[in-house]
């Protein structure tokens, strides 16, 4: 019997993946689509996993991009749990770990990004969480008992959710963190700093400029020995210190790697009919002109759909501006664009350090914008980015309320 040729493999069983599959189905409502995910899962949203399903406002149920129903009746098929190990670019096949081979037309790679390991004595201990998918938020959520006290290593996007969202649910937490403040990355230093005192406002004990030297386990519970010389103990330890683009797949397939697949504005490799999107992807941001690589829900969302349909055939550059958000106690925000604090910075607060917008500035053009607390305002901080203009806090004061 002849192997089955399917018009549409999707690497990947992530939101890029997921979103790969309605991209298609817009332009082709029929040809076959395989895809392949490692998790036990269908492909679900992550965002909740550190925001919706601690706050009582989702269920585990909720999180699931589409159901099996969905997959059924559009034709698709999806493989959980497997590993694909290589790429045969000439043959057009993708082969798991169990050598069963798939044979395709065109491909996506969407294999996202896998989390960082504490490079230290103890940073394979069983027990140890590296926080990211949602058996880590079933196991989590099981340990996460009123009174406990949890280590949360990693002061950015990560660690800083997951500390409030352990507060909020009555375990006493500590974040852990190199930095002088909470997501160096993005807040500029003053509300850096802010941010830390509101954290131990509400509960969250603050150690920073510090770092894990060792991990073990005393008892049933977790000895954390810092550079700092502080000894920390915890009945449970949660690592956020970031992740690494999946890209092995594609360099051994020989495709085109620079801290992601690179891609072209069609989202497809340096192989034709070979695709890729979300996490591991580096692409040419229409807005910014420049190669980026973006780690965040609504980039796997848009751009893995918009792989899907260029899979199909539609031909289209990814022009779309991705944003991400957080929600931090009662202090929540939505970014678009370069933001980043080494960037001119100019705060047009209405209520300082709660309620308005950050503008994140090179040569006097707004290159991103930061809306604390303002929701729904993302179509005027597009509008003010794509303008390219130099502007003056005069021009900002007061351009997003």
């Amino acid at each position: 019997m002849p192997e089955k040729v399917y018009k549409y493999v999707i690497v990947g069983g992530g939101r890029a993946g997921a979103s790969a599959v309605q991209g298609i189905r817009e332009i082709d409502a029929s040809g076959s689509i395989l895809v392949v995910g490692l998790e036990g899962h269908l492909p679900y949203n992550r965002p909740p996993l550190t925001k919706e399903l601690w706050f009582g406002t989702q269920k585990v149920e909720d999180v699931f991009v589409d159901s099996r129903d969905f997959y059924d009746r559009n034709g698709v098929k999806v493989l959980e749990e497997t590993r694909i190990k290589g790429i045969d670019l000439s043959q057009r096949t993708a082969a798991d770990a169990k050598g069963k081979t798939y044979r395709f037309e065109k491909l996506l790679i969407a294999t996202g990004g896998v989390p960082r390991p504490l490079p230290i004595p103890g940073g394979d201990l069983e027990g140890l969480i590296y926080y990211r998918y949602l058996d880590d938020y079933t196991k989590l959520r099981g340990e996460a008992v009123a009174g406990r006290k949890a280590l949360v290593i990693g002061g950015g996007f990560i660690g800083s959710e997951i500390a409030a969202a352990l507060a909020l649910n009555k375990v006493e937490a500590t974040l852990l963190f190199p930095e002088k403040h909470l997501c160096s990355r993005v807040f500029p230093a003053s509300l850096g700093q802010a941010m830390n005192a509101y954290y131990e406002g509400q509960g969250v004990k603050i150690v920073s400029e510090d770092r894990p030297a060792s991990l073990e386990r005393r008892e049933g519970r977790f000895l954390v020995r810092t550079a700092g010389k502080a000894a920390l103990e915890a009945d449970i330890v949660v690592a956020g210190i970031g992740i690494r683009p999946e890209t092995g797949l594609a360099e051994a397939a020989g495709l085109r790697t620079d801290d992601g697949i690179v891609v072209d504005a069609q989202l497809q490799t340096s192989a034709p009919g070979i695709f890729a999107a979300g996490d591991a992807a580096r692409f040419p941001h229409h807005a910014l002109g420049v190669m980026t690589r973006i780690e965040h829900w609504d980039n796997a969302l848009s751009q893995g759909k918009q792989a899907g349909r260029n899979m199909a055939g539609a031909g289209e550059p990814f022009t779309y501006m991705p944003y991400f958000f957080s929600d931090l106690f009662k202090f929540g925000y939505e970014a678009v664009g370069e933001i980043d604090p080494r960037l001119e910075i100019f705060a047009d607060w209405q209520k300082e350090f709660d309620t308005g917008s950050i503008y994140y500035l090179k040569e006097g053009r707004v290159r991103g914008v930061m809306n604390c607390n303002l929701w729904g305002k993302l179509a005027p901080a597009r509008e003010i980015i794509l303008k390219s203009s130099k502007v003056g806090p005069a021009d900002l004061k007061g351009a997003i309320r």
